[in-house]
């Protein structure tokens, strides 16, 4: 797998790194669906290893959804090449958030990827898990900014997703400081809100 070199996010006309980190905070579920779907299928198209973590509905859903929008998925390789699950099963999978563990599963998901030769890899979450008050789910931001340390040598292309009509004003100005990148209105821009984990978290 190339740790370098810049890829098509699939919703815009642009080139950007592996390894990109956005968030898409929304409160336009047709503007959302529309995103999320050409971003999952500009990595299939491309041959990259990718997998979606859903909260509002099933994963079973969403190869219905992707079938209906006449997304093809790799059936000789499905398991491998496109993954859907719930989000609360991977970001928790013992009903407890720990940041570390779950910055593991990303590390572990662009190996697999490197293991099976998919040029690049990419991902995308529905946040909204973190609002059913388990157990560390304070922690999630603390998390999203260490994605930033990961994706340096893990470069896993990443789009969190925050419905702005679920969570306060308080926790989308947190999400603001913890992504380089936002997407607005299907562009992606730099975020002038965005700290380092240096500055957002403290010397470690």
């Amino acid at each position: 797998m190339q740790n370098d070199g810049d890829i098509s996010l699939g919703f815009d006309n642009k080139a950007y790194p592996a390894g990109t980190h956005m968030c898409l905070i929304y409160n336009d579920e047709a503007e959302r669906r529309m995103i999320i779907t050409k971003f999952l299928e500009g990595g299939l198209k491309t041959g990259e290893k990718v997998a979606y973590f859903v909260d509002t509905i099933s994963p079973m859903d969403v190869y219905a959804w992707l079938e209906e929008m006449d997304i093809a998925i790799p059936q000789k390789n499905l398991d491998a090449a496109f993954t859907a699950a719930e989000a609360q099963k991977t970001y928790c999978p013992d009903g407890t958030f720990v940041p570390d563990r779950m910055l593991a599963t990303l590390r572990e998901f662009y190996d697999q990827a490197v293991a099976q030769g998919y040029p690049h890899c990419r991902i995308s979450g529905e946040m909204g898990w973190a609002l059913k008050n388990l157990p560390g789910s304070d922690r999630l931001m603390e998390y999203e900014s260490l994605v930033n340390v990961v994706v340096t040598t893990h470069p896993v292309t990443a789009v969190c997703q925050y419905d702005a009509s679920r969570f306060d004003g308080a926790t989308i100005l947190k999400c603001l400081e913890v992504h380089p990148y936002m997407i607005v209105r299907g562009q992606v821009v730099h975020n002038p809100y965005y700290m380092t984990p240096e500055e957002f978290l403290g010397p470690a």
